[in-house]
């Protein structure tokens, strides 16, 4: 393995930084020129893998073009003051004024002239104009440390002189649209934004997609991911469609395992030579993009480029029949230090979600027909439903489908329970569990979150799951594959205590600056996670013991019976043992925010619920407390009789969507016996995004702090009802739109002298996420219990990389 790349120095540096160079021309030692991008592509060429020919207009160009202009110092202050700028409204503005300034200036007529000349020695001689990728290379991008993945623009496809030159333009003026600023704004990134542009030869791509030399998702360097899709591959990195997955062992190149996507449509060259979206038919929808031998040949090319590198690489390809072309290659950038990996099964054969048409082809790739079950004791057979792997692991157990949480009598200690959906009134049968399989849910659904903390394995969003599975039959639950297949043997659990993943912990407890907390539910947990390396409890959910001590009721119903005195006394012993699990440390109480279509589902709940066509933004939260007093009244009791023994849980207020809302429920809580209680601390979950606009007023009305919901906050923002499977595509909390909205908050709030928190699901399923929140200066961030030793590593590095940062920047000052 080569230490340092071979090409680092190949070539020297030209005398004028202004001209446009060949790819052949330039290597990783030249990023500060031609950009991260560039820079690896000249360097792969230097090595000698299969690059399309190229050319690169470096920075120094586009700076040169803004001068002969006279308006690069102006660009250059607008950039400064977006930069600083904590307005969204004024960060557009001032980007909208850099990017015209830079369509009026144009490249200049030198600089057209030399791009004319390099045009001129692509294709072929006679076939006329030759067909070109246009593509930003950043100084900085695809770094080490940032990768930049996104944020700038690249066109195909692009034939002709005065469109090649369009092309160029529109590449510097996306370096300063607002996603580049906010991803600048993010990273601590500042000066003037120095963009250099890749010009290459278009492959005409049949089949395209990334290839990963470890596992991004668990951070093991012993697997290659292989994302392949039919056309060209912006639909892979854009997530238009589903690509195939293919997972190796690494070196040996054993195919692990397959996952057939679903692709709706292509991107190909037109006979324009424009792109042109192509729909695949049913057949062709459901198939193989590769078979073995070419899926292997992809993993073995970019096992190469990680050798050159020295580190694990994101490689993206393309192939004309059987060709293979590098189009791109960076540092993996969001690993975390993988858990050990367990030795491979010899006798496991690879796992796949194909279409029931390309299962033969699997067959030849390992001999065994049936897997192992989890004891070995019996043989797993095929998949039979699969959906998303919602909570990690494995369980057998009988089939029980059962669909009102009335019926959950019927499903005994071991089962699994299979149903359309959950909610909060399904907990004691979700107790007894082994594992549970929905039709309907995403990854932050209710049965995904309450499955994570019980410890069982869930997969949700099965779409036909009750209706496929067969009542009374045994049958394997994966979910971390998000697989369910017929067999194994069932084991009945003797008690239905909790089976939550240990712990991960290093010898001693690491401190961080950003405290780590944690989100709860079940006061059965609470001593066993109190016992963890963690700060406090960032998110306490009411409803699952709510329901419990409701006894399935609606709570007007309850009220309606004279059980008040009954239902606060169980509250109460219910938080006050988290609340004593946890002491000194802060515990964090969100008062009920179950939606109407889970009230209606409680006894009683017909009576005083109306049906909405959608729940998720009607009638909930904050605003219910003002329609509904009497209840939240008996919430604030008991969490006055809480704090009387645990002074350290706090109250914290969901779904505020404006002021006078927020202000007529503090006049609650100060007009009852929680109010009057010294040292109490009144925070608001930040889902709504007017939450954005109006947190000063929010902090002049007493809030103490902020925690950021980022499921609701993500399906707010992007239009995207969270509890969907069929939308789960496009719920993506790590969307520049959503991240944008959460550096806001977070910025606001810390010039508000007040600490922020984020709850959402995204920090437990992805450390790259934690990295985010450190850099935006958040003050918590609170995961599942099952993710805090990965969680608590990620903020470490995180602070540990912003230290150097600081340091080197310090020693760069002259």
């Amino acid at each position: 393995m080569t230490a340092e790349p071979a090409h680092q120095t190949a070539a020297a540096a030209p005398s004028d930084p202004t001209r446009l160079r060949p790819l052949r021309e330039v290597g990783a030692g030249d990023a500060g020129e031609v950009g991260g991008k560039a820079a690896n592509l000249g360097e792969l060429v230097g090595a000698g893998f299969p690059v399309p020919e190229g050319f690169v207009v470096p920075a120094a160009a586009y700076l040169a073009a803004m001068d002969a202009a006279g308006v690069r110092e102006e660009i250059a202050a607008l950039h400064e003051q977006a930069l600083r700028d904590p307005e969204p409204a004024g960060v557009e503005e001032r980007c909208a004024r850099m990017a015209a300034l830079i369509r009026e200036a144009g490249i200049g007529s030198a600089l057209h002239s030399e791009v004319s000349a390099a045009y001129s020695t692509l294709g072929i001689e006679g076939l006329g104009p030759a067909t070109v990728a246009v593509r930003s290379s950043a100084i900085g991008e695809d770094g080490a440390g940032e990768s930049f993945a996104g944020v700038h623009e690249s066109f195909t496809n692009i034939r002709g002189h005065a469109d090649l030159v369009a092309g160029i333009v529109d590449c510097w003026a996306s370096a300063v649209a607002p996603r580049a600023v906010a991803y600048r704004t993010e990273r601590g990134i500042v000066g003037e934004p120095a963009v250099a542009v890749v010009v290459q030869e278009m492959v005409a791509a049949q089949r395209s997609g990334v290839a990963f030399t470890a596992d991004p998702t668990t951070g093991r360097r012993d697997r290659v991911v292989v994302e392949a899709a039919f056309g060209q591959g912006e639909v892979v990195v854009s997530g238009a469609v589903e690509p195939d997955t293919y997972v190796f062992s690494a070196p040996d190149l054993h195919l692990r395992s397959i996952r057939v996507g679903h692709q709706t449509h292509e991107i190909v060259r037109g006979r324009d030579g424009r792109d042109l979206t192509v729909t695949l038919d049913g057949t062709r929808a459901e198939a193989r993009v590769l078979d073995d031998r070419d899926a292997q040949a992809v993993a073995r090319l970019a096992l190469r480029v990680q050798d050159h590198y020295g580190r694990p690489q994101d490689v993206e390809w393309a192939m004309i029949a059987r060709e293979l072309w590098l189009l791109q290659t960076r540092p993996i950038t969001t690993l975390t230090d993988p858990a050990p990996a367990p030795e491979p099964d010899p006798t496991t054969r690879p796992e796949t979600t194909a279409a029931p048409e390309t299962t033969a082809a699997l067959e030849t790739t390992a001999a065994p027909e049936t897997a192992a079950s989890p004891d070995g004791a019996e043989p797993v057979g095929g998949v039979v439903a699969t959906g998303l792997g919602a909570a990690p692991g494995r369980a057998c157990g009988r089939v029980r489908v059962l669909h009102e949480p009335t019926d959950g009598r019927r499903l005994q200690v071991g089962d699994v329970l299979v149903a359309p959906r959950t909610d909060p009134d399904w907990l004691p049968t979700l107790r007894r569990a082994a594992a549970v399989v929905t039709d309907q849910g995403g990854v932050t659904c209710h049965a995904a979150i309450v499955a994570r903390e019980l410890g069982i394995p869930c997969v949700v969003g099965a779409r036909t799951a009750t209706t496929e599975l067969v009542e009374g039959e045994t049958i394997t639950v994966d979910g971390t594959a998000g697989e369910v297949r017929r067999g194994g043997r069932a084991t009945v659990v003797r008690e239905p205590a909790p089976r939550a993943a240990a712990p991960v912990r290093s010898a001693a407890p690491v401190a961080t600056g950003t405290e780590l907390h944690v989100n709860l539910a079940l006061p059965e947990t609470a001593e066993r996670v109190a016992a963890m390396d963690v700060d406090g409890v960032g998110l306490l959910r009411a409803e699952l013991a709510l329901t419990a001590a409701l006894g399935g009721r609606h709570p007007r119903a309850m009220l309606a019976a004279g059980d008040g005195d009954g239902f606060v006394s169980a509250m109460a012993e219910a938080v006050g043992r988290i609340g004593a699990a946890f002491a000194p440390r802060p515990v964090l109480y969100r008062t009920t925010d179950l939606r109407s279509n889970e009230f209606r589902g409680l006894t009683g709940g017909a009576e005083f619920e109306q049906v909405e066509r959608n729940p998720m933004i009607g009638f909930r939260g904050a605003y219910r407390y003002l329609r509904e007093p009497e209840v939240f009244a008996l919430e604030l009791r008991m969490l006055a009789q809480v704090r009387e023994r645990t002074p350290n849980v706090h109250l914290m207020i969901p779904f505020v969507r404006t002021r006078w809302e927020l202000a007529a429920v503090l006049d609650l809580v100060d007009g009852s016996p929680l109010g009057a209680q010294r040292g109490l601390q009144r925070w608001l979950t930040a889902e709504v995004p007017s939450v954005a606009h109006w947190l000063p007023e929010y902090v002049g009305l007493g809030i103490d702090g902020v925690s950021i919901g980022s499921n609701d906050l993500t399906q707010l923002m992007l239009g995207v009802d969270r509890d969907s499977e069929r939308l789960a595509d496009l719920y993506d909390e790590s969307d520049p739109a959503v991240l944008d909205a959460i550096t806001t908050i977070i910025e606001r709030a810390t010039l508000l002298g007040v600490p922020t928190s984020l709850c959402g699901q995204a920090p437990s399923r992805t450390p790259g996420f934690v990295e985010f929140l450190v850099r935006a200066g958040i003050s918590a961030v609170s995961v599942n219990p099952d993710a805090v030793g990965q969680a608590r590593a990620a903020i470490d590095a995180a602070e540990r990389r912003l230290l150097l940062e600081a340091a080197r920047r310090t020693v760069e000052r002259p």
